[in-house]
């Protein structure tokens, strides 16, 4: 909120997005709980049960918000705020019961019963941290500069920066599907080099990110030849869909370089490693694909097109180091 206020952005924008951004940040506590017990029930292969609580959650979110957002049942018409209530209440609940689904399941009962609050084990921790610190700022890397992007494009215009929310929704639907895919690659390679079966997990990592690039390839495909159609599943503004269907062009070769860079994060995860791709997001997404936007969308005034090749340009940088930093690490292994 503070950042938006002092960007440069329509004062309209940021009158209606600081409740909602409020109210958001107060669902990242269940948000995170909600994570632990999921990625812990996945990383032991059990990964239907999520699947089925995240898409439920998915649904009920879109249904509540529809709800306060026209203000059915009686309910006042809430706008963006009710987005955001809705996405709490959503995230309370998912959190809710994927905990009661961990907790009563006998598939974890061997992994919990010896589990004690009043035990604390630091040389666990310190090795979670490790671990886990670096992964945490490899999203906070990417996360981060699409956060600017969008404050970039709403230094061009309010319509812009409309265009870009629109472009980079429909983008993040196959963006999901790939992080889906890199989850897969992280348990399956991370089981095959706990065995130290590295021959399978070769098999794993390059079968990801085949699937991956087949994946991706199909909806590149989807994005060209309905750019003109598919914003107005999000908006029916005119100039918004307009500048939205041309985003969606660059989306189509966008979208390939995150669906690969995703799963090289997935895989090198599995291996354990995580500070050098840490290092990459940072050079690939700050040193090179922010910089990038800010010349050619600011600068040259090539405008949000301008900031999404700029975009691009850190995307390839980071997927075509991480597939070098997963070659490297798989041949050292397979020397020793």
């Amino acid at each position: 909120m503070f950042a938006m206020q002092h960007a440069d952005q329509d004062p309209q924008v940021v009158e209606t997005a600081k409740p909602y951004l409020l109210i958001l940040s107060l669902s990242i506590l269940p948000l995170m709980v909600f994570q632990t017990f999921k990625q812990f029930a996945e990383g032991l292969g059990f990964t239907k049960q999520a699947m089925s609580i995240t898409i439920w959650g998915n649904v009920l979110n879109v249904i509540i918000a529809v709800i306060l957002v026209k203000g059915m049942f009686g309910i006042e018409p809430m706008g963006v705020q009710g987005v955001g209530i809705a996405t709490l209440i959503d995230r309370v609940l998912m959190m809710l019961v994927m905990m009661w689904y961990v907790l009563r399941s006998e598939n974890f009962r061997v992994y919990i019963k010896h589990f004690s609050v009043k035990f604390v084990d630091f040389s666990k921790i310190i090795k979670v941290v490790k671990i886990g610190l670096p992964v945490a700022m490899q999203y906070v890397f990417e996360i981060g500069v699409f956060a600017v992007a969008a404050l970039m494009a709403g230094n061009i215009g309010a319509v812009e920066q409309a265009a870009h929310q629109t472009a980079i929704t429909l983008a993040a639907m196959t963006y999901m599907m790939a992080g889906g895919i890199a989850s897969a690659a992280t348990i399956k390679v991370g089981n095959s080099f706990g065995n130290k079966n590295y021959k399978r997990l070769q098999k794993f990592a390059y079968a990801s990110y085949h699937l991956v690039i087949i994946f991706m390839m199909f909806f590149a495909v989807i994005f060209t030849l309905f750019n003109q159609y598919l914003p107005y599943l999000i908006t029916n503004d005119l100039n918004v869909v307009a500048l939205a269907a041309q985003l969606l062009i660059i989306a189509a070769i966008f979208q390939l370089f995150d669906g690969t860079q995703v799963v090289g994060l997935g895989t090198l995860r599995g291996m354990g490693d995580v500070n050098i791709p840490t290092l990459i997001t940072f050079v690939a997404y700050w040193l090179v694909g922010l910089p990038a936007a800010y010349v050619l969308g600011i600068h040259f005034d090539a405008g949000v097109k301008g900031i999404w090749y700029g975009l691009t340009l850190g995307l390839l940088t980071s997927s075509a180091l991480l597939y070098l930093r997963f070659r490297y690490v798989i041949n050292k292994v397979l020397e020793n």
